[in-house]
């Protein structure tokens, strides 16, 4: 089972659909067991997190903070399940769909990097945009 845990402090966007995107990812790379986080934040926030945590003093439409991985994300009956990680998102300064964002950001979690990969992620984000609209 995926637990996706949201915190959305924007009345105005329903988490509903970041959230079954991010169950869609998990299942489709293989995750039967484990819990995400989601936050769905304003520009100020997301500024002070990306300030802290990149250096860059602006904010930003995604960022992800991996802690287990893939560690743990089978399917066991005992223990407690992995914690891949929070998903945060900056509706305000997204280009792209919110649901798009939930799936590149639970890429991240999952150990892709398009930053130093040859576009594996990238044609990844696209499969899995198409496949879980």
């Amino acid at each position: 089972m995926i637990e996706v845990e949201v915190a959305c402090e924007l009345p105005e966007i329903d988490p509903a659909p970041l959230v079954d995107r991010i169950r869609g990812v998990c299942e489709r790379e293989g995750v039967r067991r484990a819990t995400v986080g989601v936050m769905v934040i304003g520009e100020p926030r997301m500024a002070e997190i990306n300030r802290e945590h990149r250096g860059l003093d602006q904010p930003t439409d995604v960022l992800a903070f991996p802690i287990d991985g893939m560690e743990g994300t089978e399917d066991m009956d005992d223990g407690p399940p992995a914690e891949l990680g929070d998903v945060v998102i900056c509706p305000a300064a997204a280009q792209e769909p919110l649901t798009t964002l939930a799936i590149h950001g639970t890429l991240h979690l999952l150990g892709y990097d398009h930053e130093t990969d040859d576009g594996e992620m990238l044609d990844r984000q696209d499969a899995l945009v198409e496949a879980l609209s």
